[in-house]
């Protein structure tokens, strides 16, 4: 059977896409908006996605779709019990970004921590070309060597960032999930870890039992000298109870990557002027995984994962 691949973003990802090595028609489109994904899928046996949605009103619109192949790690845009109730295969994306994203948690970790914001902004106003010594100390500098980190979730990523922390010599606390009675070896109640922890990184999926997972409860039981990563996903933290908390200074800093809305509208609250002029505030645009060396990895297991399952061997499956 010929295969019919409709890549709906290709521009999502910079990087050479090998073509499969079986018949097939190949169909892209730069990006697709909601409202053409149907569309663009009919006749399609092979979808691929990125951050374009497939609720289950797209997929049962679709009848000969068979996989979904997705072009990232996260699934929370596809309705994988609609999946699997009509036998789609659903296989995401592993591993590829396990050195590139913890080396920006950890860009991040030490721009706030050594306060490198500050620090530039001094310079701007003429503070050091005014000093009568050598150096300035108009900022505190905190060390992460002897800092103790918490990882929430430590899968890949978590991993990854575990190893660098290890090798600054940091401690490391890794999170139980929140809420359980129940603590698994080598892992540290949630509550504590929120208590105990000079910074927090999350490393986490975002579904039901994870949104919000960070609020006003959780950023008030942090230490005031805490930091805040976000490197995951956006409504994983209480964006609202973010902005106070560092407005009133409830945790010391926080730098995200992710935010609720990708990309963001006109006047989005993480956008604001006031927010982003905070040196202890730091915002980068949903890149921490986009080495061009990890988006040439995740390529070629894009096209892996869909060869696996034309051969009836399917891998990464999610659904």
């Amino acid at each position: 059977m010929k295969q019919r691949i409709v890549h709906l973003e290709r521009d999502s990802v910079i990087a050479k896409v090998r073509r499969p090595n079986f018949a097939h028609d190949w169909v892209e489109y730069p990006s697709t908006r909601p409202d053409q994904v149907i569309e663009r899928l009919q006749a399609c046996t092979i979808a691929i996605v990125n951050k374009a949605p497939l609720p289950s009103v797209a997929v049962d619109a679709l009848p000969e779709l068979k996989m979904v192949a997705v072009a990232a790690t996260g699934t929370n845009v596809i309705d994988l019990d609609a999946c699997r109730r009509r036998g789609i295969v659903v296989s995401n994306i592993r591993g590829y970004a396990e050195h590139t994203v913890p080396e920006h948690v950890f860009a991040l970790l030490l721009a706030l921590s050594r306060n490198l914001i500050a620090w530039r902004e001094s310079l701007l106003a003429g503070r050091w070309q005014q000093s009568e010594q050598f150096c300035l100390f108009d900022h505190p500098i905190s060390d992460l060597h002897g800092a103790t980190l918490g990882v929430i979730g430590s899968g890949s990523l978590g991993g990854g960032v575990i190893r660098l922390a290890e090798a600054f010599g940091m401690r490391v606390l890794r999170a139980e999930h929140k809420g359980v009675s129940t603590v698994r070896p080598g892992y540290t109640a949630f509550d504590e870890v929120l208590r105990e922890a000079d910074a927090i990184s999350l490393h986490c999926p975002l579904n039901e039992q994870t949104q919000g997972l960070i609020g006003e409860v959780e950023l008030r039981a942090m230490k005031t000298s805490a930091l805040l990563i976000n490197t995951a996903r956006g409504g994983l933290v209480d964006e609202a109870a973010l902005i106070q908390a560092l407005k009133e200074g409830w945790i010391a800093g926080a730098g995200f990557d992710v935010i609720t809305a990708e990309p963001p509208p006109a006047g989005h609250p993480m956008l604001v002027l006031e927010l982003l002029a905070l040196p202890n505030f730091l915002l980068t645009p949903h890149v921490a995984w986009a080495s061009r060396p990890a988006m040439q990895t995740l390529a070629d297991q894009l096209i892996d994962n869909i060869e696996a399952f034309v051969t009836g061997s399917p891998r990464n499956r999610v659904a």
